[in-house]
């Protein structure tokens, strides 16, 4: 009889951060790691994701898990960023960059083809955001030099879970995650795909593949991974707003169409694992914070880190702003006598828009719970301006390790779910 703890091994990819977690089959980390990379440039000069350095990584860190003495892996996994196609060749081999979903569009997509922007981006539910829709990604790859070595187009997430399968698919959440690519009228590929289909890894619905005592997962896109956990654990209707570099608020039960006005404001709407829509609100809270935050340590010393939540902040009012750009980026910082109060001010404009792009999923769904997760679960600013704000609704900080690894655990395990995943604290 074995004395190893059976684990399940997930790779969490972010756009910066890289971490492999073993998961307990109680969904406990026992073992955790993290890793950065500086980025290289594509043949355009630019910045890029160092697929090469990212690749050898992983595939040397699962080599020396499975040797630790300790554990016996029983899955693996991978929650990654979405909007990114990794292009092979017919040995598995990428024939180019992984190109970023930052980076301008060159080649103007034929909307006018299908029914113009607005209709396309509604049948889609992908706001028009250049290469944020990958999808378009692969339209423009097929003007570039390398697209006649390409034998398929693989989503991010699932060419990394191919490094072990040797499967190269396409699954439900890399799909249709803001892609272009699903037409959600009709439950499948939109019209204009069959310009590209034969270069798009073939759809999987298998949640993995039993190789050899390991269930291999066949990678999700990151924000549908987070969201497992709590579709598993919670039996009231909620809103989860998960929060890093994106701040993403998904309402799985808010069942309304799209319209015009939400497109405009990226509301879009991502996949679950079992092919149902979610409805999703999108700001770049993170980023904004990361920025504002360096702008303001710069001009006035110190660290935010140090300040101290005042309640002061519940009479400061908030700048108007576009979901697209910083409220607070045009203020400027003489106004203000110290970081503190910058900082105050700095959180109310972001949690105004945060509320803003809330008010968005909950005006024709109405929930009684707004669970936060990720980084911003844990500022009190972000946390108690939200709750002060929504009186109505029960707003929680959500105490789950992980959330998207722990989905893209949940989703290799063959036992139970644990009743206790989540742990939530209310403001």
């Amino acid at each position: 009889m074995s004395l190893k703890t059976p684990v399940i091994a997930v790779f969490d990819i972010g756009k910066t951060n890289k971490k492999v977690f073993l998961w307990s089959t109680t969904f406990e980390i026992v073992f955790e790691k993290q890793q950065t990379f500086d980025e290289i440039v594509d043949e355009d000069g630019f910045a890029c994701e160092d697929l090469g350095a990212l690749q050898q990584w992983i595939v040397s860190t699962f080599a020396e898990l499975c040797q630790l003495p300790e554990f016996e892996i029983i899955g693996l996994n991978f929650s990654a960023y979405g909007a990114s196609f990794v292009y092979v060749d017919r040995v598995g081999e990428p024939v180019a960059p992984l190109y970023n979903y930052l980076k301008p569009v060159s080649k103007a997509f034929p909307y006018a083809e299908y029914s113009g922007e607005n209709e396309f981006a509604r049948k889609t539910a992908s706001p028009i955001l250049g290469n944020l829709n990958s999808g378009l990604q692969v339209y423009e790859s097929t003007f570039r030099p390398f697209w006649p070595e390409v034998f398929k187009a693989v989503h991010f997430s699932n060419y990394l879970a191919s490094l072990f399968t040797g499967r190269l698919v396409s699954e439900i959440t890399s799909i249709g995650c803001h892609t272009a690519l699903w037409d959600f009228d009709l439950g499948q590929y939109h019209p204009w795909v069959a310009t590209i289909q034969d270069q798009l890894a073939p759809i999987s619905t298998e949640a993995y593949l039993p190789i050899d005592g390991i269930n291999y997962g066949l990678g999700l896109h990151d924000s549908s991974a987070a969201l497992v956990p709590y579709l598993r654990s919670i039996s009231d209707e909620f809103v989860l707003l998960s929060t890093g570099t994106w701040c993403i608020a998904m309402h799985p039960f808010n069942e309304s169409p799209l319209s015009a006005e939400e497109l405009a404001e990226d509301v879009l709407c991502y996949l679950q694992p079992n092919g149902k829509p979610v409805k999703a609100s999108r700001l770049f809270g993170g980023h904004f914070h990361e920025e504002q935050v360096a702008r303001m340590e710069a001009h006035f010393g110190g660290s935010y880190k140090d300040l101290t939540f005042s309640e002061r902040v519940f009479s400061m009012t908030s700048r108007d702003s576009s979901v697209f750009e910083c409220a607070f980026a045009s203020r400027d910082l003489h106004d203000f006598p110290d970081l503190a109060s910058a900082y105050d001010q700095f959180m109310v404009d972001l949690v105004g828009q945060q509320l803003h792009s809330l008010d968005l999923l909950l005006k024709d769904a109405p929930v009684k719970q707004l669970l936060v997760d990720g980084g911003f679960s844990k500022n009190e600013w972000y946390m108690r301006l939200l709750a002060h704000a929504l009186p109505e609704v029960e707003v929680y900080a959500a105490e789950v390790a992980q959330a998207s690894a722990l989905g893209a655990a949940l989703m290799v395990y063959e036992g139970d779910t644990p009743k206790d995943l989540i742990q939530l604290k209310r403001f």
